[in-house]
């Protein structure tokens, strides 16, 4: 049916644009974002359902629904145990450890800068950007007390150098995760982007650094004692990160299964630690850690999982899906890739995601499925995932970073160094294009979209 200029169409989209807008005043509502969006899913699907059982069809769309959600599946389950593996490392003192360890090295402030700014671009391909940029941020605002400007600068640096480091695998933003599981772009051809994701870290962190002092840094910080099994849990992490690569690049198989295989070692270790728990020194209160002496459960990780950003992934997915069954990503489509061309879109792709968040802009252009070569999937693979530094309100790390380190991290600091991150885009676009011409010559037929 066309329901591209019909009523039904017209109201979808009003719908996803008061939802999106409730996503973006989160900060001042304390209203959750998976609220609105889960709202609006059932509002366009109901409003696409009437419309298709006047004429009899109402099939169509429950299979169109059945298909979205399997897609929803798939990610679902490769997130919730890539944040239970976080949770748990979490809970055995795992990052507070590495706080302690960098606060406590008599370094100055400018070094601090950089190693977090280092350190935030090679975790967060492993252990996520947002999950990166919370950790790193904690050691910032422990080594600049007293000092607000290094905070807002070495702020902005974390979130550029997490957004850079998780473009280039897999596991290290959403955008990358749904290309990947798409089977759109290999696992190693990922690593491509390394070189141009450096250059849009390096760039700006090389001009910021300029206005960070050279003063020591004086903190005092209490020992933390890694909890019994921490060094086990981090290798079992990466034994399942391994294992799912297997199961998606050997055997073919969805790389939710080989996460979700990962997620029964942990179980397993998890069992072990419970069985054989003893009440330890460093497992109580005052001695550098949580404080919690109940024995390690798995369950009580997968329980304070970050619930709230899975259901917003499942209201995104599905009312981008509805508008693309209703018609409108075939017409976007057709404007971007056919009349402005894939380098133009790609680009342009990367500048919507700083304003509108990246993974709806992703999800939209997976249901589009243009027919580019895979040297112009790298490319939309990277600018989705860099063009969020661009503004603190474009990517997930930006926008946890302003909640962490308010009121010294703001939307107009951020702004401030805008055209240096800029330039760090710029550059690493034209790195990419000119590093990465073999694979213009991959031309690769567009993915199976998700509509039946």
């Amino acid at each position: 049916m066309d329901l591209f200029s019909h009523w039904v169409g017209i109201t979808a989209l009003v719908v996803l644009g008061v939802a999106y807008i409730a996503v973006i005043a989160e900060e001042r509502t304390h209203m959750r974002k998976s609220k609105p969006v889960m709202f609006a899913a059932g509002i366009i699907w109901g409003l696409v359902g009437y419309q298709y059982m006047q004429v009899g069809r109402s099939q169509e769309v429950e299979h169109a629904v059945e298909h979205f959600l399997g897609e929803f599946a798939q990610l679902f389950m490769f997130l919730l145990a890539a944040m239970t593996y976080v949770n748990a490392m979490t809970e055995r003192n795992v990052f507070n450890a590495l706080r302690t360890w960098l606060t406590s090295r008599g370094l100055s402030f400018r070094a601090v800068f950089w190693i977090t700014g280092a350190m935030s671009f090679f975790l967060s391909p492993i252990i996520d950007n947002l999950t990166t940029a919370l950790v790193m941020c904690a050691v910032v605002l422990a080594v600049g007390q007293g000092n607000p400007r290094f905070i807002a600068v070495a702020s902005i640096n974390i979130v550029v150098a997490a957004n850079a480091g998780g473009a280039f695998s897999p596991f290290g933003d959403i955008t990358t995760l749904m290309v990947w599981q798409r089977g759109i772009v290999p696992f190693q051809s990922f690593f491509a982007l390394f070189l141009p994701a450096a250059v849009n870290y390096l760039v700006p962190a090389i001009l910021m650094s300029f206005a960070v002092p050279r003063d020591t840094v004086t903190t005092s910080a209490n020992d933390v004692v890694l909890k019994r099994g921490a060094k086990r849990i981090v290798t079992l992490f990466v034994a399942t990160i391994t294992t799912a690569v297997l199961f998606h690049s050997v055997l073919g198989l969805p790389a939710f299964l080989g996460m979700t295989t990962g997620l029964a070692y942990l179980k397993f270790f998890g069992y072990y630690l419970s069985r054989t728990h003893v009440p330890l020194q460093s497992d109580s209160p005052g001695y550098g850690s949580v404080g919690d002496v109940a024995p390690f459960d798995t369950f009580r990780e997968i329980a304070n999982v970050e619930w709230d950003t899975l259901l917003f992934f499942f209201g995104i997915i599905m009312c981008v899906g509805g508008l693309g069954f209703i018609g409108y990503l075939d017409h976007l489509s057709g404007y971007l890739y056919g009349e402005l061309g894939p380098t133009v879109a790609n680009v342009m792709i990367g500048v919507l995601s700083s304003v509108i968040d990246n993974i709806p802009i992703m999800v939209a252009v997976l249901e589009m499925s243009p027919d580019m070569d895979m040297q112009q999937w790298l490319l939309v693979t990277l600018t989705a995932g860099v063009g969020g530094s661009l503004l603190s309100i474009g990517s997930a790390a930006g926008v946890a970073l302003m909640g962490q380190a308010r009121p010294y991290y703001t939307f107009f600091g951020h702004l401030r160094w805008a055209p240096a991150i800029a330039l760090g885009y710029g550059l690493s676009i034209w790195v990419h294009m000119l590093i990465n011409t073999h694979y213009a010559d991959l031309v690769i037929a567009a993915p199976a979209g998700m509509l039946p």
